[in-house]
């Protein structure tokens, strides 16, 4: 087990006018889970594999435990990688798949069965030893894919969004299992994700990109609520934050005909963009001082439902082009219909137009 730093850590792929990890800087505790989370090509899954020694490190550092590994080879670093894809071997049974690396290492028999069979407890992989991946599911391959990395005890694990490839049900399953295997074995772990709901439920703390660039690192519950800028708050959370564009009429941001007091602190500027989580809208019955929508679309999750709609007049706009608003599940909407809306008080975020930085 072991700390890992990326000090300024950057990586430029070949050709590329703009690096795709730009100078780097996250700390992780010794025996950490920290997730990297962001859309497609933001750069996470090269900075585990820069970690992981799989990509170079054109500019900083990479530290493990103290030691700068940047330019050590991936055998050389102690990190096990747990790859999208289960990168099983079809000719060997589940036993022989995960004590493989043991055995290349040179240990003998007997210690590489018991790791294997302490591994397979773990896992609950005990009755599927003598099993070959062809025989098994989805969700057993990448238990035993977990169980590869395991058995080695390495200072470090590194996961390449290892739930990409199992239905929605099993990823749940599988990513509670992981995060207290995590908990039990108390290996420092990098994960990467593109699925923030997974980001938030597993990680002691989460790390955004965007563009190869760190945007914020936290708890999952410090992103949520205190956001550093609009491209956090609007990718934490599902559904994402609404970002309204709203200028700016004697103190207050004007949306149609919502007027939203602006606090002094924010300070003298002609627009803002003004975010509301969906959770944060209460239903209003006077159309004095709210936000009118035309339903479009109501979604129906048993315990909570959420409505979608656009403005019926065309004095503002969305940055996803449309608001949400989460409703009781009692709640009832025809398609076509007006929907009233005011923001809780305490609830509302205001973000630089231009710069979209948090404005506080």
């Amino acid at each position: 087990m072991a700390t890992v730093q990326f000090d300024n850590a950057t990586h430029l792929y070949p050709g590329a006018d703009a690096p795709a990890v730009d100078g780097l800087d996250i700390e992780i505790a010794d025996g950490e889970f920290l997730v990297l989370v962001g859309p497609s090509g933001c750069g996470k899954s090269t900075s585990l594999r820069m970690l992981a020694g799989l990509e170079s490190v054109e500019r900083g550092r990479i530290l493990i435990g103290g030691r700068d590994v940047t330019g050590l080879p991936p055998r050389a670093r102690d990190v096990a990688m747990v790859f999208q894809s289960y990168a099983l071997y079809p000719n060997m049974s589940v036993a022989e798949n995960m004590g493989f690396a043991l055995r290349n290492a040179g240990m003998n028999r007997a210690d590489t069965r018991a790791r294997v069979l302490e591994a397979a407890r773990m896992l609950e992989l005990e009755d599927l030893l003598d099993r070959k991946p062809a025989k098994l599911s989805g969700g057993q391959r990448q238990r035993v894919a977990m169980g590869r990395a395991i058995v080695r005890r390495p200072q470090v694990f590194c996961m390449d969004e290892p739930l990409s490839n199992l239905d929605a049900k099993l990823r749940v399953s599988t990513r509670a299992q992981i995060a207290a295997l995590q908990q039990q074995l108390g290996i420092t772990t990098v994960y990467v994700t593109h699925d923030q709901v997974e980001a938030m439920t597993m990680g002691h703390r989460v790390a955004v990109l965007r563009d190869g660039r760190l945007q914020q690192v936290a708890s999952p519950r410090e992103l949520y609520d205190d956001p550093v800028n609009a491209f956090v708050a609007g990718f934490i959370g599902s559904p994402a934050m609404n970002l309204l564009e709203a200028a700016v009429t004697e103190g207050a941001a004007v949306i149609d005909d919502l007027r939203i007091p602006i606090p002094r602190s924010v300070g003298d500027r002609a627009r803002v963009l003004v975010g509301i989580r969906p959770e944060a809208w209460d239903v209003a019955g006077d159309p004095t001082h709210a936000l009118a929508l035309e339903a479009e679309l109501l979604e129906e999750l048993g315990a909570e439902s959420f409505v979608y709609g656009h403005g019926i007049h065309e004095h503002w706009s969305s940055r996803s082009g449309r608001v949400v608003a989460r409703v009781d599940r009692r709640f009832r909407i025809a398609l076509g219909e007006k929907l009233l809306l005011t923001p809780k008080a305490d609830e509302i975020y205001f973000f630089d137009a231009d710069t979209e930085e948090r404005l506080r």
